[in-house]
C-alpha cells in the first residue's frame, strides 16, 4: 500500500506538512488546532478551504518517515512564520 507525505496549505498561506500510513483521501492531519485557530478571524472561519497535495509517495514506512522531517525543514514548516509543523524545532 502506498503511503505518502502531504502538504496541507491553508487561506493564510500557511502550510503544514504530515504523513499518512494509510493514503487515505480525508485525512487531513493533527497539525494544532490552537496555532491555526488564532490566525483566523471568526468571519473567516465560516468559509474555510484548505488545499491539500501530495508531494511525496513510497511502499517504505522507513522511508516515509526519514523523508518527512527533511521536507518540513526544505518547505520551511517550522518556521512559524511559514508553517505549522511545531516539529522538527525551527532554528532561526
Amino acid at each position: 500500500m502506498k503511503k505518502v507525505i502531504y502538504k496541507i496549505t491553508y487561506p493564510n498561506g500557511k502550510i503544514y506538512i504530515g504523513k499518512d500510513l494509510t493514503n487515505t483521501l480525508t485525512y487531513f492531519g493533527s497539525v494544532n488546532n490552537d496555532l491555526v485557530v488564532k490566525d483566523f478571524s471568526e468571519e473567516q472561519m465560516r468559509d474555510f478551504s484548505v488545499r491539500k497535495q501530495i508531494i511525496f509517495e513510497s511502499e517504505s514506512v522507513e522511508e516515509i518517515n526519514k523523508i518527512e522531517s527533511q521536507l518540513i525543514v526544505e518547505y520551511g514548516a517550522n518556521n512559524p512564520e511559514i508553517g505549522y509543523n511545531k516539529w522538527p524545532k525551527f532554528k532561526d
